[in-house]
């Protein structure tokens, strides 16, 4: 299969690249700064030379977007969102102009449009979606409101030949340099590993090897359409969440955080503090229900396999 994929240089893209890569699959990457043969030049809102590639291919994953793991100033928040809405909405335009579109259009969301809670785990049926709760700063809700608006310009384009599934993804954990688990790891090797806030906020999780394997199965189920939870089935209590990864590690302690040092600690950072606050809790309800089996269900073994594969 010839497999497109927009912005691709990122950690998910890189993950599923080389996947996809070694299946066999013919992988083109399209980027703003091309390296490789297989990266060809994009900007995210004009059409170009680079629809060619989407012309026949079978399957594209749209993961263009500027990352989130920033303070949520007004300019990034900005960027944040016309970078997703310009690109998904280019990416529809180049697939309804497309003489052969492509069977699926798989197109990156987040798991973050849920309502913070810390009661039942959101499904796509009946999640909740965030924006106004009485137990969260009114600043979450820009990151809802990106999310709803990065998901419209996929449901709203005009390609009724292409199906169209929008990747609600939880957090991805991979060994790779960078990354969240490799983030996490550091901060317990400093001693900073501990409950933040009591800990209580729920984090959604998914494994690279499912995110790799779901993706897999969504390009072939012609039977799988619109919203999908990628997240594994058992989202857990930050503590707990970080107590097992301090154990995977080897690491004994890790010190609690208050609000206030959260706060502080994103400063340094230079992000914010939903990403550490806000309470997580989703399932992958229409995955299971397809029969999708995951196989790292469980955070225990999980985080024991992303510690085995880890580079020293």
């Amino acid at each position: 299969m010839r497999i497109v994929i927009p912005g691709g240089t990122g950690q998910i893209g890189r993950i599923l690249d080389r996947a996809l890569t070694a299946d066999g699959h013919e992988v083109l990457v399209l980027t703003r700064r091309p390296r490789r043969d297989q990266e060809i030049h994009w900007d995210g809102r004009s059409l170009g030379r680079w629809t060619d590639a989407l012309d026949g291919a079978d399957a594209v994953v749209n993961l263009a977007g500027r990352s989130i793991d920033c303070r949520y100033t007004e300019q990034n928040l900005r960027d944040m969102r016309e970078s997703r809405v310009h690109s998904t909405r280019t990416v529809g335009r180049a697939i309804a102009g497309a003489r052969r579109p492509p069977r699926v259009w798989l197109q990156m969301s987040t798991a973050t449009i849920y309502a913070h809670t810390f009661g039942t785990p959101h499904d796509e049926d009946t999640g909740v979606i965030g924006g106004g709760e009485p137990d969260a700063p009114r600043s979450w809700d820009h990151s809802v409101r990106i999310a709803r608006d990065w998901e419209r310009e996929q449901s709203d384009a005009a390609t009724p030949r292409t199906r169209r599934v929008a990747l609600r993804c939880a957090a991805v954990m991979s060994p790779d340099a960078g990354g969240a688990f490799d983030r996490l790891v550091r901060l317990s090797r400093a001693g900073l590993g501990g409950p933040v806030d009591g800990g209580a906020q729920y984090v959604s999780w998914i494994h690279d090897h499912d995110l790799v394997r779901a993706v897999r199965f969504l390009i072939h189920r012609e039977d799988v359409t619109g919203p999908v939870n990628l997240a594994a089935p058992k989202p857990l209590p930050q503590r707990a969440f970080m107590r097992t990864l301090r154990q995977a590690k080897g690491i004994p302690v890790g010190l609690p955080a208050t609000r206030w040092m959260a706060r502080a600690g994103a400063l340094a950072l230079r992000s914010d503090t939903e990403l550490l606050l806000k309470s997580r809790a989703v399932v992958p309800g229409r995955l299971l229900a397809a029969g999708f089996g995951f196989e790292h269900p469980h955070w225990p073994a999980a985080a024991a396999d992303l510690v085995r594969r880890m580079r020293p």
